[in-house]
C-alpha cells in the first residue's frame, strides 16, 4: 500500500468561505477532523462578462488570499496556510513579501506560498501589467521576495526588480522563507518548479492527468539541475470529480503528497457536512 497522503481543503477564501465566519468555522472543522492545510485561490479582478479561459463568473466572491489564511490563523493552531495560488507577476515582490512574512509570523510558521504565472489576459490588463514574459517576472520576483526575507543585507538586481540599502522585518517564521509551491500544467511550469521550487502543484486533474503531469516533472529533473537545497519536490494536487478512497490510493500510488479537497454545497452547513464525509471515509 502506498504511504498515505496529505489532505487539503481548497476555497477557503471563495464562494461560501468569502464571509468570515464561514471562514472560522470550515477552518476550526478541518483542522479538527486532521486536515493537514487550508488553501485559497486567487483573481484580482474578473472579466466582465466573462470570456474563456476565465474560470469563474465576474461576480464570483474572492477575499484577499493573505487577509484570508490571515483570519483561518486566528481560529486554527496547527493546520498549514497555503495560497493555491498567487498569480506573481501580477504582484510587487517587497509588497506581497511583507503581507506573506506578517502570515508566516501571526500564524506561527505556517505558510505555503503557492505561486502561478497567470493566463487570463484581460486581468493583467486591468492590473497594468504586461502579458508576455510572465515567466521572467515570476522568477525575477521569487528570487526578490527570498532575498528579503532570508538576507541581513538584502539586495536583489534582476531584470524586473532592484533594491538594496533596506530591511523588512519580521522576516518569516520559516527560514530561509515559506516553502514554495510552482503551479502550472506546462513544460515551463515543470521547469520553474524543479529548477526553483520546493514543490509543485496540479489543479483540476483526474488520475491519468496527473500521472503525465508527474511524467513531465520527470523529465524537466533529467534535463534541468535542481539546487540541493530544495530537497525532495514536494507534489500537491486539487483532483477534479468526486473523491473517494480508492482515488486518494491511486494518487499515492502515482507519488502524490497531498491531495486538496473541493468542498461542494451552496452553504456553510453544506461544506461542513462535505469535510465531516470526507474525514470519516478518508482521513
Amino acid at each position: 500500500m502506498a504511504a498515505p497522503l496529505a489532505l487539503g481543503v481548497f476555497n477557503i477564501n471563495m464562494h461560501v468561505c468569502s464571509e468570515p465566519e464561514a471562514i472560522a468555522r470550515v477552518a476550526r472543522a478541518a483542522e479538527d477532523a486532521g486536515f493537514e492545510s487550508l488553501w485559497t485561490g486567487e483573481h484580482v479582478v474578473l472579466p466582465d462578462p466573462q470570456v474563456p479561459p476565465s474560470p469563474l463568473p465576474p461576480q464570483s466572491r474572492l477575499l484577499d488570499p493573505a487577509v484570508a489564511l490571515t483570519w483561518a490563523a486566528a481560529h486554527t493552531s496547527r493546520v498549514k496556510l497555503g495560497t493555491g495560488i498567487v498569480i506573481l507577476p501580477q504582484r510587487n515582490p517587497l509588497v506581497l513579501a511583507k503581507e506573506l512574512a506578517s502570515v508566516d509570523v501571526l500564524s506561527g510558521g505556517r505558510l505555503l506560498f503557492g505561486v502561478g504565472v497567470g493566463y487570463l489576459e484581460p486581468e493583467f490588463a486591468a492590473l497594468g501589467v504586461p502579458f508576455d514574459d510572465r515567466d521572467g517576472r515570476t522568477l525575477d520576483a521569487l528570487a526578490a521576495m527570498r532575498a528579503v526575507w532570508s538576507s541581513d543585507t538584502p539586495s536583489h538586481d534582476g531584470p524586473y526588480w532592484r533594491f538594496s540599502g533596506v530591511q523588512a522585518q519580521p522576516r518569516p517564521v520559516q527560514q530561509p522563507g515559506p516553502p514554495v509551491v510552482m503551479g502550472g500544467h506546462s513544460a515551463a511550469a515543470h521547469r520553474r518548479a524543479v529548477t526553483t521550487c520546493e514543490g509543485w502543484y496540479g489543479f483540476a486533474l483526474d488520475v491519468d492527468g496527473t500521472a503525465e503531469q508527474i511524467a513531465g516533472l520527470r523529465r524537466a529533473a533529467e534535463r534541468y539541475e535542481r539546487p540541493a537545497e530544495l530537497g525532495r519536490l514536494e507534489i500537491t494536487v486539487t483532483p477534479r470529480g468526486r473523491v473517494d478512497a480508492a482515488m486518494v490510493e491511486r494518487f499515492a500510488e502515482l507519488g502524490v503528497d497531498r491531495l486538496v479537497l473541493t468542498p461542494r454545497g451552496d452553504d456553510v452547513e453544506g461544506w461542513l457536512a462535505t469535510i465531516e464525509g470526507w474525514a470519516s471515509t478518508l482521513l
